[in-house]
């Protein structure tokens, strides 16, 4: 699925929310054709059907109401984020601390925090790693804006906070190149007594792996434990063991990492979650994270058409 036209999409947000072409194009001030075409293009685009044609009244299909609750999530946050904005003192530098789990993946880290960097007027970062229990007194005393975690916050913590899911991923498998060559054949049968590397007992992402290995009837080797990911990645560059990292950062990890892709889990997830002491969302930076988390870095795959 090529990008996804935010324009069009806006345009059907209008059409649903207005509840039907006519009075929508008066709102965005297009003729009717013109808006019709841009929906029949946006369907193309996502190869389903958006609204039920079949009624004298336009509704939206079972695919369409998905659609509109992910796009008025969309809206709603980008509008927030404008007046969040307009609110700041002109020549200020906007300034976002963030707290990130140890076990959260740099990679992941980084394509999370990348679209406040991009906010108008500027943005001063502040970034501070540690386990999720140092980072929650930090956010309740205000030093932190927000904690990136890949799991939530525990209902009865000592901290009133709150869990915004970014969304989640499956995982890949990679290794060194000599290593994969051997274990693309036969997987995920041939990770059975190979030398694996896996995060520590308290992450998400080992209990995920486990819960498959023991699904699978897998036995791999480990060969090392580490609550640094990227410590990890080092090693399986040097072709310590295998490891795993969230497919939506796959083609980082081969680059960066320069191993080679042997296959997917498809089972599995690795979830990411925003904490804050906000229910509702109101800093420009967070906003602009949990928005495009949500639009594109995890966003859901297109609806097959029935």
């Amino acid at each position: 699925m090529s990008a996804l036209n935010y324009h069009h999409l806006l345009h059907f947000w209008t059409v649903a929310r207005e509840g039907g072409v006519a009075a929508a194009a008066r709102r965005l001030r297009l003729s009717q054709s013109t808006l019709s075409t841009q929906l029949r293009q946006l369907e193309d685009q996502m190869g389903l059907t958006l609204f039920d044609r079949s009624r004298r009244r336009l509704a939206l299909s079972e695919a369409g109401r998905t659609a509109f609750r992910y796009a008025d999530e969309i809206f709603g946050l980008g509008r927030e984020m404008v007046d969040a904005l307009h609110s700041r003192p002109d020549g200020q530098p906007l300034r976002l601390a963030v707290g990130i789990t140890e076990s959260v993946q740099k990679l992941i880290a980084y394509r999370l925090i990348e679209p406040a960097l991009k906010l108008p007027g500027g943005l001063h970062v502040h970034c501070s790693e540690d386990r999720l229990e140092r980072l929650l007194p930090l956010l309740a005393s205000h030093e932190l804006d927000l904690v990136i975690s890949d799991v939530p916050l525990q209902p009865g913590a000592a901290f009133k906070a709150f869990n915004h899911l970014l969304g989640h991923s499956d995982l890949s498998i990679f290794a060194a190149p000599a290593l994969a060559a051997g274990l693309r054949r036969r997987f995920p049968r041939s990770l059975d007594g190979a030398p694996f590397l896996m995060p520590t007992g308290t992450s998400a992402l080992r209990r995920e792996l486990e819960r498959w290995f023991d699904q699978h009837e897998l036995r791999p080797v480990v060969v090392g434990e580490f609550d640094d990911s990227a410590l990890l990645k080092v090693f399986g560059q040097a072709g310590a063991g295998a490891f795993a990292g969230p497919s939506v950062i796959a083609r980082e990890i081969v680059r960066q990492y320069g191993v080679k892709l042997i296959g997917r889990t498809e089972g599995p997830v690795e979830r990411f979650f925003a904490i804050s002491s906000e229910r509702r969302l109101k800093h420009p930076g967070v906003v602009a994270i949990s928005a495009a988390a949500r639009s594109e870095l995890f966003a859901p795959p297109p609806i097959s058409a029935s």
